[in-house]
């Protein structure tokens, strides 16, 4: 009844724009308010941190009822309205997922540790293998794809397992930054042990992939794991982790094709993987730019902050090895002309990504960062028509 009243009478008194800043508040109030039980709300001077709004089941707080708590209205509200103090309308906390919404309770943190809800990563990291196995096929034929589907699983459990060890060793940097601190392990929600416990879930589900392909492709995919575990350490030491993430991300150019051939063609499959690894100081040092304060402060590198002004001119450098190195894999590869053509539309893309980026914009970055995806999708359907026509 009193959420009904407050509700009505919000519709009745509040007119814009006062009413943009305080319908959250009152939502809020609507949603987390319970009569039968005296301690909810918590006190005005009790803190939740901005996981309990994401995470409504942290114990710290008691279980939220399911009657009370309804994620989807609060997904509709969660977003930030356009207001004199937010006139570009850019939403400042993270929205409810469908993790939330539809997963179990007791699952939901592990997915989002396994950033299920945010799936340009696992993009990323399978087009090299995706380029590689089609690559790697019998000219006018199409690619195994026994062999895609293996690798498209293996880039989701690999990605899931290197943002979890990426949140072990990070939990104490990811604390201080404002687009990480909300993190299950950063935040409390699941426990290091937890996390650790989740890794080996995660690990010997991709053994089970691993042991699917060849000896050569065996010892080949293990070697990468050292990439995987390592990573997160770089920005500690060098102002050049984006590189590292590059000869880490990119190492299904190498696998996809041995997983095929039993072997390595080093004229085509290097300069493949070369491609990826400036092809990820592009997008990477784009989605670097977005923590850069945050770096400082924490005391971390990046490209980002190695570049400074200048990144445009750095990344425009990158962007262009990047599409050398494909065009001479192509060529080595023997491919049909079809690919050159979608080699020219991917350059244009990339070529627009590094112009238009507004890199003091955190909102334009990641729009910039998450559209790689097509440009990997626009050098894979290149590959897989020129393959097919020669």
């Amino acid at each position: 009844m009193a959420s009904f009243l407050l509700s009505r009478a919000s519709r009745r008194f509040l007119k814009p724009p006062f009413s943009s800043y305080l319908l959250s508040l009152s939502v809020s109030h609507s949603l987390f308010s319970v009569s039968s039980s005296p301690s909810y709300p918590p006190p005005a001077t009790t803190h939740i941190p901005n996981h309990r709004l994401f995470f409504p089941f942290d114990q710290s707080y008691g279980p939220t009822p399911s009657s009370v708590f309804n994620f989807r209205s609060f997904a509709h509200f969660s977003t930030t309205a356009k207001s004199q103090d937010n006139p570009s309308g850019e939403v400042k906390a993270s929205q409810v997922s469908w993790i939330d919404l539809y997963l179990p309770r007791q699952v939901r943190p592990y997915a989002h540790l396994a950033r299920l809800d945010k799936p340009i990563g696992t993009w990323l990291l399978a087009w090299p293998c995706m380029w590689s196995i089609t690559l790697a096929a019998v000219p006018g034929h199409l690619p195994d794809f026994k062999m895609l589907a293996l690798f498209g699983c293996g880039a989701l459990l690999l990605r899931g397992a290197g943002c979890t060890v990426n949140d072990l060793l990070d939990q104490d940097i990811d604390k201080m930054v404002e687009r990480t601190k909300s993190r299950p392990v950063a935040s409390g929600l699941l426990t290091p042990f937890q996390g650790l416990s989740f890794l080996g879930f995660q690990l010997l589900l991709g053994l089970g992939i691993l042991l699917q392909l060849n000896n050569y492709s065996r010892i080949l995919g293990a070697s990468s794991l050292l990439l995987v575990f390592s990573y997160p350490l770089m920005k500690r030491f060098t102002f050049w982790p984006q590189a590292y993430l590059g000869l880490t991300f990119n190492w299904g150019a190498l696998l996809g094709w041995a997983a095929v051939k039993g072997s390595i063609d080093p004229a085509t499959v290097f300069p493949l993987y070369i491609s990826g690894v400036f092809w990820t100081l592009v997008y990477d040092t784009i989605y670097a730019h977005q923590d850069k304060e945050d770096d400082v402060k924490v005391g971390v590198r990046s490209t980002a902050l190695r570049f400074g002004a200048l990144t445009k001119e750095w990344i425009t450098g990158f962007g262009i090895a990047c599409i050398s190195s494909l065009a001479v894999s192509g060529y080595n590869a023997e491919i049909g002309w079809p690919y050159y053509v979608f080699l020219a539309g991917a350059s244009g893309h990339l070529a627009w990504q590094i112009w238009t980026v507004d890199l003091s914009s955190r909102a334009d970055c990641n729009s910039k960062f998450v559209s790689n995806k097509w440009f990997g999708a626009i050098i894979f359907s290149g590959i897989l028509l020129g393959r097919l026509s020669s």
